[in-house]
Protein backbone atom coordinates (compact mmCIF):
# COMPACT_ATOMS: atom_id res chain seq x y z
CA UNK A 1 0.00 0.00 0.00
CA UNK A 2 0.83 3.59 -1.28
CA UNK A 3 -0.25 7.33 0.43
CA UNK A 4 0.35 9.96 -1.48
CA UNK A 5 -0.38 13.42 -1.72
CA UNK A 6 -1.64 14.72 -5.00
CA UNK A 7 -3.09 18.18 -5.89
CA UNK A 8 -6.69 17.22 -7.29
CA UNK A 9 -7.89 14.54 -5.77
CA UNK A 10 -11.09 14.13 -9.12
CA UNK A 11 -8.19 14.45 -11.87
CA UNK A 12 -6.36 11.95 -9.85
CA UNK A 13 -8.64 9.31 -9.29
CA UNK A 14 -9.54 9.85 -13.62
CA UNK A 15 -5.85 9.04 -14.23
CA UNK A 16 -5.89 6.11 -12.22
CA UNK A 17 -8.64 4.52 -13.56
CA UNK A 18 -8.39 5.55 -16.85
CA UNK A 19 -4.63 4.64 -17.71
CA UNK A 20 -3.91 2.21 -14.86
CA UNK A 21 -7.39 0.54 -14.14
CA UNK A 22 -7.30 0.53 -11.08
CA UNK A 23 -10.77 1.04 -9.42
CA UNK A 24 -11.42 4.29 -7.20
CA UNK A 25 -13.14 3.70 -3.66
CA UNK A 26 -14.45 6.21 -1.64
CA UNK A 27 -13.35 6.43 2.18
CA UNK A 28 -15.39 8.04 4.14
CA UNK A 29 -13.49 11.16 4.22
CA UNK A 30 -14.01 14.10 1.07
CA UNK A 31 -10.38 14.82 1.28
CA UNK A 32 -9.15 11.01 0.41
CA UNK A 33 -9.42 8.41 -2.13
CA UNK A 34 -8.30 4.76 -2.16
CA UNK A 35 -7.22 3.33 -5.65
CA UNK A 36 -6.76 -0.69 -5.40
CA UNK A 37 -6.06 -2.96 -8.38
CA UNK A 38 -4.52 -6.45 -8.34
CA UNK A 39 -3.80 -6.37 -5.02
CA UNK A 40 -1.89 -2.95 -4.81
CA UNK A 41 -4.10 -0.48 -2.99
CA UNK A 42 -2.53 3.72 -3.51
CA UNK A 43 -4.36 6.07 -0.63
CA UNK A 44 -4.94 9.43 -2.31
CA UNK A 45 -4.74 12.44 0.31
CA UNK A 46 -5.53 15.78 -1.17
CA UNK A 47 -2.76 17.81 -0.32
CA UNK A 48 -3.19 21.54 -2.57
CA UNK A 49 -0.15 23.03 -1.03
CA UNK A 50 2.09 20.16 -1.22
CA UNK A 51 5.25 20.43 -3.28
CA UNK A 52 4.25 18.86 -6.44
CA UNK A 53 6.08 15.74 -7.44
CA UNK A 54 7.54 16.02 -10.48
CA UNK A 55 10.23 18.38 -8.18
CA UNK A 56 11.66 15.55 -6.56
CA UNK A 57 13.12 14.70 -9.37
CA UNK A 58 14.34 10.80 -9.12
CA UNK A 59 12.97 10.32 -5.99
CA UNK A 60 9.11 11.36 -7.51
CA UNK A 61 9.20 6.61 -8.54
CA UNK A 62 7.18 5.30 -5.67
CA UNK A 63 6.24 2.29 -7.60
CA UNK A 64 7.03 -0.82 -9.52
CA UNK A 65 3.64 -2.48 -10.52
CA UNK A 66 3.83 -6.22 -12.13
CA UNK A 67 1.45 -6.84 -14.42
CA UNK A 68 0.62 -9.45 -17.11
CA UNK A 69 1.48 -7.60 -20.40
CA UNK A 70 3.17 -4.26 -20.05
CA UNK A 71 2.69 -3.54 -23.70
CA UNK A 72 -1.05 -3.59 -23.39
CA UNK A 73 -0.86 -1.90 -20.42
CA UNK A 74 1.52 0.56 -22.33
CA UNK A 75 -1.09 1.03 -24.92
CA UNK A 76 -3.69 1.79 -22.30
CA UNK A 77 -1.82 4.81 -20.68
CA UNK A 78 -0.94 6.18 -23.73
CA UNK A 79 -4.39 6.23 -25.12
CA UNK A 80 -5.83 7.87 -21.66
CA UNK A 81 -2.76 10.47 -22.33
CA UNK A 82 -0.39 9.76 -19.93
CA UNK A 83 3.57 11.14 -20.13
CA UNK A 84 5.84 7.89 -20.61
CA UNK A 85 9.22 8.60 -19.43
CA UNK A 86 10.96 5.12 -20.02
CA UNK A 87 9.01 3.59 -23.56
CA UNK A 88 9.15 -0.09 -23.23
CA UNK A 89 11.93 -2.41 -23.16
CA UNK A 90 13.25 -5.87 -22.82
CA UNK A 91 15.70 -5.05 -19.83
CA UNK A 92 18.98 -7.36 -18.66
CA UNK A 93 16.90 -8.42 -15.30
CA UNK A 94 14.49 -10.40 -17.45
CA UNK A 95 11.57 -7.76 -17.71
CA UNK A 96 9.92 -5.77 -19.99
CA UNK A 97 8.79 -2.53 -18.54
CA UNK A 98 7.97 1.06 -19.07
CA UNK A 99 7.90 4.34 -17.22
CA UNK A 100 5.31 7.01 -16.40
CA UNK A 101 4.47 10.14 -14.65
CA UNK A 102 0.78 10.40 -13.00
CA UNK A 103 -0.81 13.95 -13.94
CA UNK A 104 0.55 14.85 -10.28
CA UNK A 105 3.96 14.06 -11.48
CA UNK A 106 4.51 10.95 -9.31
CA UNK A 107 6.52 8.30 -11.49
CA UNK A 108 6.01 4.81 -11.99
CA UNK A 109 7.47 1.54 -13.20
CA UNK A 110 5.63 -0.93 -15.20
CA UNK A 111 6.37 -4.64 -16.35
CA UNK A 112 5.98 -7.91 -16.66
CA UNK A 113 8.20 -11.00 -16.44
CA UNK A 114 10.26 -12.02 -19.62
CA UNK A 115 10.71 -15.45 -18.24
CA UNK A 116 8.64 -17.62 -16.27
CA UNK A 117 9.86 -20.03 -13.39
CA UNK A 118 9.19 -23.11 -16.11
CA UNK A 119 10.81 -21.79 -19.00
CA UNK A 120 14.08 -21.17 -16.48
Amino acid sequence: MYVLAVHDLARSAAFYRDALGFAVHEMGDPGWRMFERDGCRIMAGACSDAMPAADTGDHAYFAYLVVDDADAEHARALAAGAVIVKPPADEPWDMREFGLRTVDGHRIMVGHALRTETQE
